[in-house]
């Protein structure tokens, strides 16, 4: 199953990203909805709960770049982000980082880890192929994601 560029799970007025995903996110994540300063996505690697921000402002690389009035409201979009994942799945450490090596545009990883997963303790990035999530998984999880995240 492979995502579309945007997918509100079962949200018709939700509509599309604000801004234009890159290729590589909008065909490696699922779209779940809008936080107050940025855009989240569902990395599609059942291995990890792995959400993914994008703030709301095209053209921006990295967080210096972060016009000031973007700022304080794209770190409590990271906050609520790693609140609900801590919430929903009571991780041992969640990882954040911004890297853009390969995807320019700017994107903040919020990724839950257990001491038990696939990769640990190493970073997720290119450790295993992702395993995408089986539909009825993938709805189940965004709903949760989404539900704990406000989105609705």
């Amino acid at each position: 199953m492979t995502p579309p560029a945007f997918y509100a799970f079962g949200r018709p007025d939700s509509g599309a990203p604000d801004i234009d995903l890159h290729p590589h996110l909008a065909r490696d994540c699922w779209w779940l909805g809008r936080l107050t300063a940025c855009q989240v996505l569902l990395m599609n690697d059942s291995r990890y709960p792995w959400l993914i921000l994008v703030p709301n402002q095209a053209g921006l690389t990295d967080f210096d770049l972060l016009p000031e009035a973007l700022v304080a409201p794209v770190h409590e979009d990271i906050r609520r982000a790693s609140q609900a994942l801590r919430t929903l799945f009571q991780p041992d450490k969640l990882n954040v980082a911004s890297l853009g090596n390969s995807v320019p545009q700017l994107h903040i990883h919020v990724i839950a880890r257990f001491c038990q997963d696939a990769a640990w303790p190493r970073p997720v990035w290119g450790c295993h192929p992702a395993l995408p999530y089986a539909e009825l998984v993938l709805r189940e999880q965004a709903d949760r994601l989404c539900t704990a995240l406000g989105i609705v």
